[in-house]
């Protein structure tokens, strides 16, 4: 059996899609009072308590919209081990800049499980 432990390290991300990044920015970072570590076009990052607040644009919004991420250490052999077990691969491991690697993959039930390898990001911060 294969060390789970050693290949998911907790809860990581939750993504919104929005529908204007501007926007969205402005009212998150309002919300919770802490500007965005990552601010880019395609994706806004907040680290939130150690745990980052996603914000995309090119996700839908509303019902639907929100997909948490499992951070990992390495996304490709995550995807391999969740589909040895049965899942399948919703989106293959992409690399969104920066170094940061995402994907996702069906469970038996049909949720989708997201991953994500992040080497910026630090779950021990609090702003």
């Amino acid at each position: 059996m294969t060390d789970t432990a050693a290949i998911f390290r907790g809860l990581r991300t939750v993504i919104y899609g929005v529908s204007d990044i501007t926007r969205a920015k402005e009212w998150y970072a309002k919300a919770f009072g802490v500007a965005p570590y990552f601010d880019e076009p395609f994706y806004v990052g907040f680290n939130i308590g150690g745990f980052e607040l996603g914000l995309d644009p090119n996700s839908p919004s509303g019902p639907g919209g929100t997909m948490a991420y499992w951070g990992v250490a390495n996304a490709e052999s995550s995807v391999e081990y969740m589909q040895s077990i049965g899942a399948a691969v919703a989106t293959q491991v992409k690399d969104v800049g920066g170094g940061i690697k995402v994907a996702s993959v069906i469970d038996p039930d049909g949720n989708r499980v997201g991953i994500i390898e992040n080497p910026h990001f630090d779950p021990g911060a609090t702003s």
